[in-house]
């Protein structure tokens, strides 16, 4: 056990993927978790069930956190539940991929407004409870796009990169009350975003990763276990590269 024995993790977007392995490696240290969905439901009752499983509570939660109700409500609802938030994860994500020639103000808005502002909607949310105890976790999930670009992921890159800036501003706000904001940036992980990729791209995508192969969403978990624990409670603003060296 890592001392996360009874606290409390948010996990937004953790049906599945990332967000699915963060929840059950948060479990396994003793969390109790609530699994935030968008539209997955069967998904998210499913990791609820893989966590009662291993001896833990959770709970599932649909929620938009690009909408600030919902992002709110959500809080709320873990705030009601469980008593308190001691780990938000902000996991929450969507790709809306093409050239920026082609990219319609749409996908730009959808891509910034979820992986972005669903950050600042669901920090917003639960630093009051946090700073009132005067103790918290927050870590974000941002991605090696957003520290080296990617094209055609003008979108996605801005967001993620947007999302490091934001840790270190809030991470200097919050230092003083004991509250802790880092970032994990993945490279290209086995989800069902990079399966999409087709054989002959993740080919050529793991000739550029120095341990020449992808992640898997465990690494990414274990590197979110870390902050959360007691181990690091001295380390804020800082981001963590979990990719294999893609981005050295």
């Amino acid at each position: 056990m890592s001392g996360l024995a009874g606290q409390v993790a948010v996990v937004t977007g953790g049906s599945r993927g990332i967000g699915r392995a963060i929840a059950l490696a948060l479990a396994r240290e003793g969390c109790r978790v609530v699994i935030n969905y968008h539209s997955n439901a069967s998904a998210a009752e499913q990791v609820v069930a893989e966590i009662e499983a291993l001896g833990s509570q959770a709970l599932a939660v649909q929620g938009d956190v690009s909408i600030a109700a919902q992002a709110q409500a959500l809080i709320e609802r873990a705030l009601e539940a469980f008593g308190a938030i001691d780990i938000l994860v902000n996991n929450a994500g969507i790709t809306r991929d093409g050239l920026l020639m082609r990219m319609s103000e749409a996908d730009w808005d959808a891509v910034l407004d979820t992986n972005l502002k669903g950050a600042y909607h669901c920090v917003k949310a639960v630093q009051r409870s946090m700073l009132r105890r005067r103790a918290g976790r927050i870590i974000q999930i941002s991605s090696v796009s957003g520290l080296r670009g990617n094209a055609g992921q003008a979108n996605y890159a801005a967001a993620k990169a947007g999302l490091i800036g934001f840790t270190k501003a809030v991470a200097r706000e919050l230092a003083p009350r004991g509250i802790t904001v880092n970032a994990v940036a993945p490279g290209f992980i086995e989800t069902d975003m990079t399966e999409a990729l087709g054989e002959e791209m993740m080919a050529q995508v793991q000739t550029q990763i120095p341990l020449q192969r992808l992640g898997r969403p465990e690494d990414v978990a274990a590197a979110v276990v870390f902050f959360a624990s007691p181990q690091a409670a001295y380390i804020t603003g800082q981001v963590l590269c979990v990719d294999g060296g893609l981005a050295m």
